[in-house]
């Protein structure tokens, strides 16, 4: 089955600074080398704590700059 992913960047700029972003957070969390690790092997609950985080301090920039 074709990969049928809805996610689209809709910034082409801001691509490499959310993958660095995501790094910084994956390494906070304690999950050194995310960029070449196989994200299959991850459980489900580490793989969405990174995103999970990233939303989070996404809304708490976004709230501090109101």
């Amino acid at each position: 089955m074709a990969n049928r992913s809805s996610n689209r960047v809709l910034v082409p700029e801001a691509k490499h600074g959310l993958n660095q972003f995501k790094m910084e957070v994956a390494t906070e969390l304690g999950l050194s080398n995310y960029d070449s690790m196989d994200k299959g092997n991850l459980t489900s609950r580490q793989n969405g704590s990174v995103g999970g985080e990233m939303v989070k301090r996404m809304v708490e920039a976004y709230q501090r700059n109101l």
